[in-house]
């Protein structure tokens, strides 16, 4: 009878799982996985055996059974338990989990998942609590030979690391393993999980590994880690107005593609469980991070898209919106409920996030479109996979290390970079749920019909052909003003940009002050104060503008301010695109049936109101359309008549504000859903119904019945 109850005692010790296979990038974040998911089931885990490049075995901390010379004081009556005797230890716990590298990553497997103990209920009880990490060991070094004393050296620690178990005696410890002269910091490392803001503060300490490159690697994002791809592929990042190398971005290799992936599905349960409260707590604390480092990322931006700092910065801006606007979506989740629908059943809806999503972004945008897409994905529950523009990638990569500086959990937020393959790869992959992308038009539309292909949700941003018409009775400054900055500004390559003027009833009457407001710009780097126009993205992007507007000269069109051959001293090099204005523009001519992308300034005539309308709207593009008017009549008209998603009277075309929704209509936009405001929270979340009735079971009756 004592041994069924003891066995059964046995029996109902708490089940610690052991962590579940998978696929990592590198051997840290294997160890990391395993460390992390250890803590949370109630155990700590240690290198048992490790050859860096090969395998690394890891075994429990904590032990078994306690080691007791001591027979039982009654023999016949076995013990379960015996008594502990002084100095004995825990041992020989039978939990082990293998990992080996195959094919360049890191394969986790469990050979053995159990254990021989009960689970710590406190894991600060463990002595791993009291460890110091291989930064703190270095730091330990540095005070030491600064002639710091154990207490002075703790309390500094506890500074960057205020849960620091460890007492003035670990830290003598640790002095006098360095006067030895054995110190290894291998040793010292623990396996419990670091606090973020700890992990950044040791991020800045140690320079990581894609920093050290000449010039600097741009790296991929994966499971909570900055890393440096395996690929010797890579594409250049250059400053377009000096054609120097800012940084190199690499072609993101398959197994890394599926590590991210690995993450994102990894991190999914626990964040999509997550109060939607704590998420907006970080969406605030990320909002506030990227106030503080904005003139960081707006000289990022400027590098490596050319545009002018005040240009730059409202990119930052108008996604920093986004991401305020993130922090109130808990509001606009709310779901439905209707009472007694049926005799004793109510029915509800409630908002639950997809799973993982994918983001693909142009250089246009840098900062605010990778902004649109995470900021509102993540906050909905969802985890994300960015693919930022290969052209200009950092402010994406500075963008997500505030992200994880706030809060964000590993994996929540996931980083590849690439170009065509990578793209056909996130729209091929069963596990992603969704696509956003904002791009041209003809890599839009190969997203769309690729990914819509294999069931995914798919919002695709596509083409730039914006028009303005200009009535006779417009006010002349007023109008001036914002033709050329809607169409100049950012050297005319915003999606939201002016590109097309139709001019009722005639050119004439504005011409001569058109063409001395664009001579008036200032061309230059983006770097200088005052600049207006900055350099174009790339050599490429030049001489496809430069085509364009030689193909509409040799097609009948008047080349009114030629701005190809413009030379900014210092800069000769610099991809520099004066303000082009052309007349006489025909609808059948190339550069207006093509996106230019360019400071080059379209002026077509109509005869009246109708005409113009009928310009606009037989255009495949049509992203957005404004008009200039004193006449409320013609700008209802207008606003009537006119088949463009964004609409705007007596000012120019701009990007929409978060709680509204970025429309489109045309083939401009692919996808069911749009962008932003509620629109945005449809997109990635999925409605789920319920039905439910209770009924009260009856005094004396059987509950069968």
């Amino acid at each position: 009878m004592m041994d069924i109850e003891c066995s059964s005692e046995l029996n109902e010790q708490p089940q610690m799982l052991p962590p579940p296979p998978g696929t990592f990038i590198d051997r840290e974040e294997l160890i990391q996985h395993v460390g992390e998911f250890a803590v949370s089931q109630g155990y700590v885990v240690t290198i048992k055996q490790s050859k860096r490049d090969k395998v690394v075995v890891l075994g429990c901390d904590r032990g078994g059974v306690y080691r007791n010379r001591r027979k039982p004081i009654d023999e016949s009556a076995v013990e379960c338990i015996r008594r502990r005797r002084t100095g004995s230890r825990l041992t020989n716990c039978p939990f082990e989990v293998v990992g080996k590298k195959d094919d360049g990553l890191w394969v986790l497997t469990v050979k053995n998942g159990t254990h021989n103990h009960e689970p710590l209920k406190d894991i600060a009880e463990h002595p791993s609590a009291r460890r110091f990490s291989e930064k703190e060991v270095l730091l330990i070094k540095e005070m030491t030979e600064a002639g710091l004393k154990p207490r002075q050296i703790l309390k500094r620690l506890r500074q960057s690391n205020p849960d620091l178990l460890s007492t003035p005696k670990h830290v003598y410890n640790v002095k006098a393993k360095l006067r030895q002269g054995n110190m290894s910091v291998r040793n010292y490392k623990s396996l419990k999980p670091q606090k973020s803001a700890v992990r950044n503060n040791y991020l800045s300490v140690m320079e990581p590994s894609w920093r050290q490159h000449n010039p600097p690697r741009v790296p991929n994002l994966i499971g909570g880690r900055f890393v440096d791809s395996q690929s010797f592929a890579s594409i250049d990042v250059i400053n377009p107005a000096t054609q120097e190398v800012v940084s190199q971005v690499p072609l993101t290799t398959n197994e890394e593609f599926r590590a991210a992936i690995f993450a994102a599905k990894r991190a999914f349960p626990s964040w999509r469980n997550t109060p939607s409260t704590i998420r907006q707590r970080i969406m605030f604390k990320f909002q506030e991070l990227i106030r503080r480092d904005i003139d960081k990322l707006s000289m990022n931006i400027t590098n490596e898209h050319g545009k002018a700092l005040k240009d730059a910065y409202d990119d930052v801006l108008c996604g920093l919106e986004v991401v305020e606007h993130a922090c109130g979506l808990a509001n606009l989740q709310i779901g439905e409920f209707v009472s007694n629908i049926s005799n004793g059943v109510d029915s509800y809806s409630i908002r639950e996030p997809l799973g993982v999503c994918a983001g693909i972004c142009p250089f246009d945008f840098p900062a605010m479109i990778p902004l649109w897409m995470f900021s509102t994905a993540v906050t909905c529950g969802n985890t994300f996979i960015l693919k930022p523009s290969e052209k200009d990638p950092g402010a994406a990569v500075m963008l997500a290390e505030l992200a994880v500086e706030a809060g964000l959990p590993n994996g929540v937020l996931n980083i590849v970079h690439g170009s065509n393959e990578i793209i056909s790869t996130i729209c091929d992959d069963d596990d992603i749920k969704a696509v956003s992308f904002v791009g041209p038009s003809t890599a839009g539309s190969y997203v769309y019909s690729r990914a819509s292909a294999k069931g995914k949700r798919v919002q695709c941003n596509i083409g730039a052909k914006n028009h303005a018409v200009v009535m006779p009775d417009a006010s002349m400054d007023t109008t001036l003003n914002a033709l050329v900055t809607a169409g100049f500004g950012g050297a005319g390559q915003k999606r939201m940009s002016l590109s097309t003027v139709v001019f009722v009833g005639g050119l004439t009457p504005w011409e001569d002050k058109l063409v001395e407001r664009a001579k008036a710009l200032r061309v230059q780097p983006g770097t200088e104060p005052d600049t207006d126009i900055g350099p174009v993205i790339s050599k490429q992007a030049k001489e496809l503008i430069c085509r364009l507007i030689q193909s509409s000269v040799d097609s009948g069109a008047k080349l009114v301010v030629d701005g190809r051959n413009i030379l900014v001293p210092g800069y000769e090099h610099g991809n520099f695109i004066g303000p082009t204005i052309l007349s006489n523009v025909k609808i059948s001519m190339e550069c207006y049936k093509e996106e230019t992308c360019g400071p080059v300034l379209l002026c077509m005539e109509a005869d009246n109101i109708e005409e113009a309308i009928d310009i606009v709207n037989r255009n495949k593009y049509g992203n957005g359309a404004s008009i200039f008017t004193t006449s409320g009549v013609t700008a209802r008209k207008f606003q009537t008549e006119i088949e463009v998603g964004q609409v705007g009277i007596n000012i120019p075309i701009s990007a929409p504000f978060p709680f509204s929704c970025f429309t489109s209509l045309k083939p401009l936009f692919a996808g069911d859903i749009n962008f932003d405001g509620k629109a945005g929270i449809q997109f990635y979340t999925q409605i789920k119904t319920v039905s439910q009735q209770w009924k009260d079971v009856a005094a004396g009756t059987s509950s069968d019945v």
